[in-house]
């Protein structure tokens, strides 16, 4: 069977890489369209050997397209996904619009796979923000084994998260740096992110923490278990691609490094790289482009009782957002959980 997909936000980051994603996979799709606001009408985007050139999301018909792939921000998500839902198309949706909606699944399916069965009630499911993901690929199967009670967690967020103004801003602020006049002021972040950290992504709320942290505490706790306390900081660093995260666990019960080493090299999704020695440990720049969740750094936290701490590296753009609409859309077609495509 084929289906017939449409990528709205086709011209971003994400939606090119979801484009990208489908093709390098051979998606089952006779059809995939390119959308986006009427401003991009026209632009040409790459699906494999193709070139599609993007139509209006206001415009076009969806009651003939069996998923769509939404990459196009909250509030564009808010206005159309349930109106692309009720023709019957099945929306998956990268933005944070319907995250916390008890009606609608927060899928990544190394975990919580069985969970997409809700989809149903509002035909929309979404995807977790890109840090938590890539930190609950690697915390599902060491809570199986051993029962996580508490998560914290320092993440360091390439400013591809922050989207392609933020990637041109770290550019044009390093090769300030070398050519004199040519500096540039701050504008998608607060401070300049050249050669920096900035100790803030979302806004800040009431608490002190931000809204990006906070999103780590209620993704993890509704995609893996309500039980489990977390607590996150998180910082935006001059990397173009890649998020990781420095991850420290206490557990119910008693778990030695070498056995997280073992349970983490045959889970899904996963891919450790842990040698002890210069080198022995994954980086974002090597990260990059890759679809697997990189544990390195496993080591026994001899502070509290069963404790653990490591280091995960994955690539934001894929795994973090497009690898994982799309296989969520494959989920659904190898578990037999749509309509029949014509």
């Amino acid at each position: 069977m084929s289906y017939t997909v449409a990528v709205v936000g086709a011209t971003g980051n994400v939606g090119r890489e979801m484009l990208s994603i489908l093709a390098e996979r051979l998606f089952p799709a006779t059809e995939v369209h390119g959308l986006a606001s009427r401003r991009s009408v026209g632009v040409e985007v790459s699906f494999g050997d193709q070139t599609l050139k993007c139509k209006d999301l206001a415009t076009f018909d969806f009651s003939k397209v069996d998923f769509c792939l939404m990459s196009a921000g909250g509030s564009v998500s808010k206005e159309w996904s349930p109106k692309i839902a009720a023709k019957g198309c099945i929306v998956i949706d990268n933005s944070s619009a319907w995250r916390y909606d008890q009606d609608v699944p927060l899928i990544v399916p190394e975990v919580n796979a069985d969970a997409v069965v809700g989809y149903t009630k509002k035909n929309i499911i979404a995807n977790p923000n890109c840090q938590t993901m890539q930190m609950v690929v690697a915390l599902k199967p060491l809570h199986d084994h051993a029962t996580i009670t508490r998560v914290v967690v320092a993440t360091y967020q390439s400013v591809s998260g922050a989207g392609k103004d933020a990637m041109d801003e770290l550019w044009s602020q390093t090769k300030g740096k070398y050519v004199p006049g040519q500096e540039v002021e701050p504008k998608k972040f607060p401070k300049e992110i050249a050669f920096n950290c900035i100790p803030y992504c979302g806004t800040f709320m009431e608490d002190g923490y931000t809204s990006e942290e906070w999103k780590m505490v209620a993704e993890t706790k509704k995609i893996l278990d309500p039980k489990i306390k977390v607590t996150a900081t998180c910082v935006r660093v001059p990397v173009f691609v890649g998020h990781s995260e420095a991850v420290n666990l206490e557990f119910a019960r008693p778990i030695t490094a070498d056995e997280a080493r073992d349970i983490l090299r045959e889970a899904p999704g996963c891919l450790v790289i842990d040698k002890r020695e210069p080198g022995g440990y994954i980086t974002p720049m090597e990260a990059a482009g890759e679809d697997a969740t990189y544990i390195s750094r496993i080591r026994e936290d001899a502070t509290v009782e069963n404790g653990l701490a490591m280091w995960v590296v994955s690539d934001n753009l894929r795994k973090g957002a497009a690898l994982n609409a799309v296989q969520i859309a494959e989920l659904l077609i190898n578990r037999k959980l749509l309509r029949k495509a014509a």
